[in-house]
């Protein structure tokens, strides 16, 4: 049967054979020397072989020792090493996060967050994925990342669970060229008749305002898709057409005249960036941390 040695007598060994005396290695260890000659003294016993050779100035290792400390000592530095990062990580010095988040969440909300985030803890390295919120929340799912800040529309499977963190609305913007638009209030099924701006036809956004247009017997047909909500404020500019974006990535473009924004009789339901995290799976200390930040500065605003 495989012999087992307490690893506290392994670990006093190391500083003993280290310092080469009893006396300096409980010093180091926060011990007593009768202490540590005993737990020596054990050792020896435990593994039937001398391990020292005392004297009055100290002690020196035999063969048997030298053998032993040859392979504790790298076993004890690689430990030490890891209990530094450790602590490291504990205390928020070092450590990373990984997010998966929706255009839209990184606009309007995480990117401030995690501003916040990084000038209290610039040790800790942030890995952040572009997704769409299916996506996002099938890499939460497959523990590919921390968590997931998406944009609703968003179905979340048992298991995962979603927060919401911030109310978002949209508006209907086109380029100046609509300009004498801006007076009127238009309805869903009037906008057919002018050239629609959309996001891909895979996106929860476009599912999101298809739904709508067909909740008051209209028709979704975009003249063009773009792949990001930047793209589309680039071809609202170009005067390519109209296009729902979130007020929040619209302001300084309206505020500076460089689009105008289009009334509409009905109302467009707000939209929500949420979190979707897995409950099951624990969290590093750097990610709860984030997580915690995050969701108490929602509490507090609730």
């Amino acid at each position: 049967m495989p012999m087992y040695v307490d690893w506290e007598y392994y670990k006093i060994f190391y500083y003993v054979a280290k310092y080469q005396n009893f006396t300096k290695a409980a010093r180091v260890l926060g011990n007593n020397q009768p202490n540590i000659t005993h737990s020596m003294n054990r050792l020896e016993s435990q593994l039937n072989c001398v391990l020292f050779i005392r004297s009055n100035r100290g002690v020196t290792l035999t063969p048997e020792g030298e053998m032993l400390y040859s392979r504790i000592a790298s076993a004890a530095v690689q430990i030490q090493d890891a209990e530094e990062e450790l602590s490291a990580s504990a205390t928020l010095e070092h450590g990373a996060i990984s997010i998966s988040a929706t255009e839209t969440a990184l606009n309007i909300y995480l990117s401030e967050k995690l501003r916040a985030f990084h000038n209290n803890f610039p040790g800790i390295r942030l890995r952040i994925s572009n997704h769409s919120t299916p996506q996002a929340v099938q890499a939460v799912k497959n523990g590919e990342v921390d968590f997931a800040i998406v944009s609703t529309p968003a179905e979340v499977e048992p298991g995962l669970k979603m927060v919401e963190l911030k109310s978002f609305y949209e508006v209907l913007v086109g380029g100046k060229t609509f300009t004498a638009l801006a007076s009127q209030n238009l309805s869903l099924k009037e906008l057919t008749n002018y050239p629609l701006i959309s996001l891909s036809d895979e996106s929860m956004t476009r599912s999101f305002y298809r739904q709508l247009f067909l909740d008051h017997d209209a028709v979704l047909k975009p003249d063009t898709e773009a792949a990001t909500t930047d793209q589309m404020l680039t071809l609202v500019k170009s005067e390519l057409g109209l296009a729902f974006v979130p007020e929040p990535m619209a302001r300084e473009p309206l505020q500076r005249g460089e689009i105008v924004q289009l009334h509409l009789q009905e109302i467009i339901p707000s939209r929500s960036i949420c979190l979707v995290y897995d409950h099951h799976r624990p969290l590093n200390t750097a990610a709860r941390k984030f997580q915690q930040m995050i969701t108490q500065t929602t509490a507090r605003h609730a």
